[in-house]
């Protein structure tokens, strides 16, 4: 199905290029894939929609950012939410969706199969304990590191003050510093 002025081959090359980043930041707020892969599907429908045109791919990126972020914080408030059993992540639903890209600061070299098992270890720790922050701090880690935007932007995106995201980063830091120290102290 094609929208007016919109063909499909546009549409594909928009959702590989901005299909991944989309559904990773949908699941570091909600941490359920099926909420995720709703939420992006939600996005790109909004897209097709979207009769404006944008004046860069930085204003497209922003703008399919803060409809995942309006569309993740409808789900979250949605009742059916509420009233539904908390999910933990097993790391098995989300083997390839950060591969060399969730934890960057690894060396990507060909490594054996001890290296790439604790590796995989370590990428899940990450997860976990980025998952583990409160939902304004994941937010604004997400963003920063692995979406690589400006402070501005993620304030533009958030609808926040840019202090109050550099603040935010700074706590969120600092809990994960504390949440990582604590389980290679184990």
């Amino acid at each position: 199905m094609a929208v007016e002025g919109t063909d499909e081959r546009d549409l594909q090359l928009k959702i590989d290029q901005y299909g991944n980043m989309l559904f990773k930041l949908s699941y570091i707020r909600l941490q359920n894939v099926e909420d995720a892969e709703d939420v992006v599907q939600e996005v790109f429908y909004q897209y097709l929609k979207n009769q404006e045109s944008f004046q860069s791919p930085e204003h497209e990126k922003a703008w399919l950012l803060k409809v995942t972020m309006n569309a993740c914080r409808k789900i979250w408030r949605s009742a059916w939410r509420r009233h539904r059993s908390d999910w933990q992540p097993d790391g098995e639903a989300l083997d390839g969706v950060w591969d060399g890209e969730f934890c960057p600061h690894l060396d990507v070299s060909q490594p054996g199969p001890e290296e790439t098992l604790v590796r995989k270890e370590e990428k899940l720790r990450l997860l976990n304990a980025v998952l583990a922050l409160p939902a304004k701090y994941r937010d604004v880690i997400h963003l920063f590191y692995y979406e690589e935007l400006s402070v501005k932007e993620i304030a533009k995106i958030t609808g926040r003050a840019e202090s109050t995201v550099t603040s935010q980063l700074t706590r969120g830091r600092d809990q994960l510093r504390k949440a990582l120290r604590s389980a290679y102290e184990m």
